[in-house]
């Protein structure tokens, strides 16, 4: 058996030849003086020889190690040969399937089934939050505390759910590469009560009596506020419907209504289309699922009214510096902060603010419960609904559901301001 010493003293001669160690390790010196250590074995019936490394690197004891694995690779019926390219190829492939290369696959693969909006905070997040961690090592390389201390990041900013989130898309990520024979674990799955506790989630603040509902509509119609944004803040008022709907109304999403007649639209008929509904990928490519609005006389005549501030825009309630975009996107929630309701009431909640006033309203007025043809409204999916039923559903009750919102408009504007005031009242000062 050799030694170190032999192994140091061993010098390059004419001719390349070997020092011999045992159970077929031997080190090769070439003419150079070159040192390499090789495996000499049989497997399937033929002599093969396996170059484990150069002098000094590997050393003796370790040279000895990497036969002895050969060894143990043998006797379970695997040549040495075929297994050391298989773990370079491996190491090769994880090298390049790093995080971020896979969480780009995924997000591509993912980002048709979501609204733009959702699969931009998506990959923001990711790649604010956490490939400047993780996103460089392999992917089959990261273990639970990498992922721990990516999030404990964003919970020490205080971004408690947004931790949370993130969690919930790594998770998704190692689903996609474990599918795919990237990884074999998800180190995330773990952590969801490692993390800090998420808040507990609050209701959008909303004003829930009559006289309150009334007040607010006051205050934002003789708002110093651009006109087209208190329109905008009555038509939320009236029709319930999500604050993006109204920002991205468009008058083609209009029917049976004449912006230059004279106020007798009874048909009037807002047809949001799916695609701009909060619903799932299917149904948002089905125009079956477009959700209908149909228009009191009171909402029809805040259309008449914004129409002469479109200035023949698209949007009808267009941004203050391009008529080619919608109006801000926080444009009626500043517009209820200045006006004194911070924590009172969002644009949101006028939603639970008409819910929970015709709820009440119509038991109290002797009618029909009409607790599932207010969801109706609400673009709600009532529980237990199927996809064809929702669509019967919504194209059904027009006329029971404009009769609700006729009931709404009455109570909401019995001592408010006539629409064509709203535009010639005060606007607000630039700074």
């Amino acid at each position: 058996m050799l030694t170190d010493a032999q192994c140091k003293g061993a010098k390059g001669g004419a001719k390349p030849y070997k020092l011999t160690d045992s159970r077929g390790l031997y080190l090769h010196v070439s003419p150079t003086g070159h040192r390499s250590w090789r495996h000499k074995y049989r497997y399937g019936g033929k002599e093969k020889l396996r170059t484990l490394g150069s002098y000094p690197d590997v050393g003796l004891r370790e040279a000895r190690e990497l036969r002895d694995e050969d060894k143990r690779l043998l006797r379970g019926g695997k040549d040495p040969i075929v297994e050391a390219k298989r773990a370079s190829l491996a190491g090769r492939l994880a090298a390049a399937h790093t995080f971020e290369v896979i969480a780009r696959e995924w997000f591509s693969k993912q980002e048709l089934r979501w609204k733009p909006v959702h699969a931009k905070d998506v990959i923001v997040s990711l790649e604010r939050d956490v490939f400047e961690d993780i996103g460089s090592l392999p992917i089959t390389a990261i273990d639970a505390t990498h992922v721990l201390a990516t999030l404990q990041k964003v919970e020490d900013r205080g971004a408690i759910e947004t931790a949370h989130r993130l969690r919930q898309r790594i998770s998704a990520i190692y689903a996609y590469a474990i599918a795919n024979g990237h990884a074999t674990s998800d180190p995330a799955a773990s952590l969801v009560k490692v993390l800090k506790a998420k808040p507990s989630k609050r209701r959008w603040p909303a004003v829930i009596t009559i006289k309150e509902a009334q007040d607010v509509l006051s205050l934002t119609d003789t708002a110093e506020a651009s006109p087209v944004v208190k329109l905008a803040a009555r038509f939320l008022a009236l029709t319930a419907q999500r604050p993006g709907m109204i920002r991205w109304l468009e008058w083609e999403d209009i029917r049976e209504f004449n912006p230059e007649a004279g106020g007798c639209d009874t048909e009037a008929i807002w047809i949001a289309p799916a695609v701009k509904m909060k619903q799932e990928l299917e149904q948002r490519e089905d125009e079956s699922f477009n959700h209908p609005v149909p228009l009191g006389l009171a909402a029809s005549d805040v259309l008449r009214e914004a129409w002469k501030f479109s200035a023949g825009s698209n949007y009808v309630f267009p941004g203050a510096h391009s008529i080619h975009k919608p109006m801000s996107e926080n444009a009626l929630s500043y517009l209820l902060l200045r006006e004194g309701l911070r924590k009172r009431h969002v644009p949101h909640g006028w939603r639970s603010t008409f819910s929970t006033i015709m709820n009440e309203w119509i038991v109290e007025h002797g009618g029909p419960r009409d607790p599932l043809i207010i969801d109706l409204m609400l673009a709600h999916t009532p529980t237990g609904l199927s996809g064809s039923e929702l669509r019967y559903m919504r194209a059904s009750f027009i006329d029971r559901r404009r009769k609700l919102a006729a009931i709404w408009a009455d109570i909401l504007l019995s001592d408010a301001l006539a629409v064509g005031q709203i535009g010639e009242g005060r606007r607000r000062r630039k700074a």
